[in-house]
């Protein structure tokens, strides 16, 4: 039912799994690649059809000068801070408090608390364009941070809460158990017992909401415009004309753009590893 591991099987198939491992992962590292060969191009390769070849001269200073001197980039990069911290804060704080509550309390419609929470997930955010949308402009948060910032934190609540009740019910209950016969009120059970054992849980979860809403583009452009409120990737756009685009900057402002997740993760590694694997060996 399984496969085999690559070690079991024949010395043809291992050649042959050696031989296409290096072509795979140049086909996934392609558009990469190819980003960040545009981000170094000067503008006139672009004009002369010079796509795919060598760039013409090395122009990557120009271009990166011009993407954090010449544009709004630091102002969309601080945007994007200010959206993406505090909607990480907010839903991993709710989803801690909420997964406390159906992973240890019982009660009557427990579970299907928890299955709104989960159903939330399989709603097509595309059919919520239009009533978020409304919604923000009735409430007066239209084109601002806060607005992005509370759909955000409601929207990645029900993941956040799913991972988070799992977590809690993988944990010993005996400890719980324990603090409650010594008398602790159930307020300290959670900040003093639980939260410090979620700590690889919450490490890996804040690493997953930071990427999720840093990459965010489809409600960045929903929610948002201009330069005082646009996150990062909704403002590499602005680097197109009316009649032309400026792919040698559009490319030069992803590679910035990518650097700050791509960071988290590689600071936050251990920590996230870690949460995603506690558990899995007893």
């Amino acid at each position: 039912m399984f496969p085999r591991p690559i070690q079991s099987q024949s010395a043809a198939a291992q050649a042959t799994y050696c031989a296409m491992l290096p072509l795979a992962l140049i086909l996934w590292l392609a558009p990469l690649i190819a980003v960040a060969v545009f981000s170094i191009k000067p503008d006139v390769d672009f004009s002369s059809g010079n796509y795919w070849g060598m760039p013409s001269t090395f122009a990557g200073a120009e271009n990166y000068g011009k993407v954090f001197f010449e544009s709004d980039m630091p102002r969309y990069l601080m945007n994007s801070v200010l959206i993406t911290v505090p909607t990480v804060i907010g839903a991993v704080a709710l989803s801690c408090m909420t997964g406390f509550a159906l992973g240890v309390y019982k009660f009557r419609g427990n579970l299907w608390i928890f299955f709104m929470f989960v159903a939330g997930n399989f709603v097509p955010f595309q059919i919520l364009m239009v009533p978020v949308r409304d919604l923000t402009l009735n409430m007066g948060l239209y084109n601002t941070k806060l607005g992005l910032v509370l759909f955000h934190v409601a929207f990645q609540t029900g993941f956040c809460t799913l991972f988070m009740r799992n977590f809690i019910r993988a944990l010993p209950f005996e400890l719980i158990e324990a603090a409650r016969v010594e008398g602790v009120a159930e307020w300290r059970i959670f900040w003093f017992v639980v939260l410090p054992l979620m700590k690889p849980a919450i490490a890996a979860l804040s690493v997953l909401i930071f990427t999720f809403i840093w990459n965010d583009y489809f409600w960045a452009v929903v929610l948002t415009q201009g330069a005082e409120s646009q996150p990062v990737t909704a403002g590499i756009t602005s680097f197109n004309a009316q009649y032309r685009a400026a792919y040698h900057l559009m490319s030069a402002g992803s590679i910035v753009a990518a650097l700050p997740p791509v960071a988290m993760f590689f600071l936050m590694q251990r920590h996230f590893i870690a949460g995603l694997t506690l558990g899995a060996v007893k």
